[in-house]
């Protein structure tokens, strides 16, 4: 089988993105732009990924990692010179390489399969990928013969009235064969109005060389969409928020309102799930099945059992067990665990916590840095006081413990099996198993008193 190469190119700073992040790394749907196009690559099995980096280069190969090799452009003189720098990695290698640029997030695998596969077909030294756009206005043009055969590529200002009036565009997508990429190369000039060496120019040397160019005509031109700026990398996020949305209502999730529903690529959602309007789903999230997810939560790499309701709530970084109810307004922060069973209610926040199966934390209530037991049931207001102003510390609570209302556990403090703590305690030292904890002051009635205070009046 031919060898298959790929060279993405990810150098430009984006200026009119107008922003100090650099431009590939901007995020879709929860991934940078460049990420987007290198996981579909990645579909074609390619033998070699070479990702032309500039502006930004060290932030792209964190991204990217040993997905890639890597090559600098040092100074953006176009992007017949970008793909240039690929020479050291490329140049002496035989098959087919494809050109992709790392702003097209949109770009699928199956796209690029089908202009490969088109490309051998033809038996070309170059195949353009096109679309087709009702409104062409400033892409190059792609100009037949009467045979329908790739004549040249025209750019928008250079175009003549009848070639402006072509709505098949260049889409900066090309399959080569890669020994007559890098000697088209070598020939590219920069005699142009803005002195750069420009990839299309390959196309015109190759033709004048009697070589075959060829171009295939994608269907879906949405997949062309090149950002360039904040307002294409909004139209970029709706379409891959509706391609997302689609797949996981075919995989059988319902979405109440899918325009109005945000989950990321990477998510994972089981079979009946119901997702509601506004809910946030990000990161590399897993949901189990018959879930329900209400009320403009947001998952951020959570991970969910089966039959969890989460209702108006947010959980990071964490895990939740089968049959667990949250919310609403409650915050799972990083760390948590939570067992099967749980019942965590309105205004909980936890961190760093671990609750056993069937326990139940209903209201106001904050654990953090906690290990909690089974069977377990916190009052209304209490809190782990797990922060002395330097360090953290730890609360452990083990099974079926009662704690009553409006209690403050100061850690590190460790409370036996079956323990009762009773409303209003503050507890500073150990609980036994089996004891019951009281730290309030006696009460006493003052008769009459409260007519002093006026209370009423």
């Amino acid at each position: 089988m031919m060898k298959r190469y790929a060279v993405v190119l990810a150098a430009g700073q984006g200026t009119r993105m107008k922003s100090k992040l650099y431009k590939v790394l901007h995020p879709v749907c929860g991934k940078p732009m460049v990420e987007h196009v290198v996981d579909q690559i990645s579909q074609l099995d390619p033998d070699e990924v070479v990702t032309i980096v500039g502006h930004g280069a060290e932030q792209v190969q964190t991204h990217l990692k040993d997905r890639s090799v890597f090559a600098l452009q040092e100074e953006q003189l176009g992007t017949a010179h970008a793909v240039l720098q690929a020479k050291s990695v490329l140049g002496d290698k035989e098959g087919v390489t494809l050109v992709v640029c790392g702003d097209t997030p949109l770009i699928q695998g199956h796209t690029m399969e089908d202009l490969l596969k088109y490309h051998q077909e033809k038996r070309a030294k170059a195949t353009i990928l096109t679309t087709v756009l009702d409104n062409p206005m400033g892409y190059g043009r792609i100009i037949r013969d009467d045979l329908g055969i790739v004549e040249k590529i025209v750019e928008q200002k250079d175009a003549s009235e009848k070639e402006q009036r072509v709505n098949e565009i260049n889409t900066g997508t090309y399959c080569f064969d890669n020994q007559a990429l890098f000697e088209a190369l070598a020939k590219v000039s920069n005699e142009n109005a803005q002195g750069e060496y420009y990839l299309p120019d390959v196309i015109k040397i190759l033709k004048d060389e009697d070589e075959v160019v060829a171009a295939y005509r994608m269907e879906n031109a949405k997949e062309s969409l090149g950002v360039n700026d904040r307002v294409a990398l909004a139209e970029a996020q709706e379409i891959m928020r509706h391609r997302i949305n689609e797949k996981h209502m075919r995989n059988g999730v319902t979405l109440i309102d899918p325009t109005n529903t945000y989950i990321d690529v990477d998510v994972e959602i089981g079979q009946d799930t119901i997702v509601g309007p506004n809910v946030s789903i990000h990161g590399k999230t897993v949901i189990g099945a018959d879930c329900e997810i209400t009320g403009a939560s947001v998952l951020d790499n959570a991970i969910l059992g089966e039959r969890v309701q989460v209702k108006h709530s947010s959980i990071y970084d964490s895990k939740v067990g089968d049959d667990v109810q949250v919310g609403p307004y409650s915050h799972l922060r990083p760390e948590s665990e939570i067992s099967e069973g749980v019942k965590i209610g309105n205004f909980v926040e936890t961190k760093k916590a671990t609750i056993g199966k069937n326990t139940k934390i209903p209201h106001f209530i904050y654990m953090g840095d906690a290990e909690i037991g089974e069977n377990v049931n916190i009052g209304c207001g209490s809190i782990a006081v797990n922060y002395d102003g330097k360090n953290k510390a730890k609360t452990i609570i083990g099974d079926d413990v009662f704690i009553g209302c409006n209690s403050n556990l100061v850690a590190p403090v460790n409370i036996g099996n079956r323990a009762f703590v009773a409303a209003g305690t503050t507890v500073t030292k150990d609980v036994p198993e089996d004891a019951l904890a009281i730290s309030r002051v006696k009460q006493e009635n003052k008769e009459g008193y409260a007519k002093k205070l006026n209370f009423g009046k």
